[in-house]
């Protein structure tokens, strides 16, 4: 009688440790998501990392591996494949540029691994969701702007993005198909500073050395918008002229600061798509269905709307 107790006993005990085994298995059971982030000298994507990171506690299941390309193409491509050899399950990316991109994340989404594609697009249609907001609208919508503060009437400083990259094309198009229809609105400078504020003061430093007369300037960005907002202060002209950015990040250092503090003129809510692509991450790998594209929405700040 105590033998058959004594085993009834023991086999409890093994079921027990069978279920909390087989419970634990369960729970810690979790999806390597890697994350390719084209570079982290720009604040922005500094913030996308973060809001990465802070919405992906909210999902046990997730585990994001970051990597930082460094706004070198060659090296994103190596950073995919070295999610592949990992075994991610999902890849997040941020392309540095289009065209280089475009094949490493085809070889991604044909190896059936789902693609989340966040702010700067591919070629072609090779990934599962794209997240970003309208840049060709933020781009009217700063070309709207120009014509509205110049009267139809001025020369302005265009500081382009990365060349390369849809957010740059895409801004600087929308913004020039609005200044076309005024004949009165001359671009007289427009080179590339790849988003960075230390190149846009180079680059504001020989716009302002080559025209004595410049009325605005318009950023792709807001630490190009900032830089060419300090190389004109060094000169004395700052006051002399109206700066335009994108981001409108919070924090001392964003724009809606610098338009408070009368650096920036007006700046363009440019969401990073953090949260929601994590969101939509979680969504996929539980099977469930998710729009082709979601654009994220766009606001001008100004002194006045704030």
């Amino acid at each position: 009688m105590r033998n058959r107790a004594r085993n009834a006993s023991i086999g409890l005990l093994a079921a027990l440790v069978i279920a909390l085994t087989g419970c634990g298995r369960q729970t810690s059971t979790r999806h390597m998501v890697g994350f390719s982030q084209c570079n982290l000298g720009e604040p922005w994507r500094v913030a996308m990392n973060a809001e990465v990171a802070a919405r992906a506690k909210d999902f046990p299941g997730l585990q994001i591996v970051f990597a930082d390309a460094q706004q070198d193409n060659a090296k994103q491509v190596a950073d995919v494949e070295n999610f592949l050899r990992q075994g991610v399950e999902l890849l997040m990316i941020s392309p540095n540029e289009a065209k280089p991109l475009t094949p490493v994340v085809d070889k991604v989404f044909r190896a059936g691994i789902p693609v989340i594609v966040i702010d700067r697009g591919i070629e072609g249609d090779s990934y599962t969701v794209f997240i970003g907001a309208d840049n060709y609208e933020i781009g009217r919508q700063a070309g709207e702007h120009i014509a509205q503060v110049l009267g139809g009437k001025g020369k302005i400083v265009e500081l382009r993005g990365l060349p390369g990259s849809p957010p740059a094309i895409d801004r600087g198009r929308g913004m020039r198909d609005v200044v076309s229809k005024y004949p009165g609105i001359q671009i007289v400078h427009d080179p590339v500073a790849n988003w960075l504020r230390e190149e846009a003061m180079t680059q504001m430093e020989m716009a302002l050395a080559a025209n004595p007369a410049i009325d605005l300037v318009y950023a792709h960005n807001d630490p190009m918008a900032i830089g060419a907002y300090l190389a004109a202060r060094a000169k004395g002209r700052e006051k002399t002229m109206k700066f335009i950015g994108i981001d409108a990040l919070p924090g001392l250092d964003g724009g809606r600061q610098a338009v408070a503090d009368g650096k920036l003129d007006a700046t363009f809510v440019y969401p990073t798509g953090g949260k929601q692509a994590v969101e939509l991450a979680a969504k996929i790998l539980a099977g469930e269905k998710v729009p082709h594209r979601v654009v994220l929405p766009t606001e001008k700040i100004t002194r006045h709307s704030r």
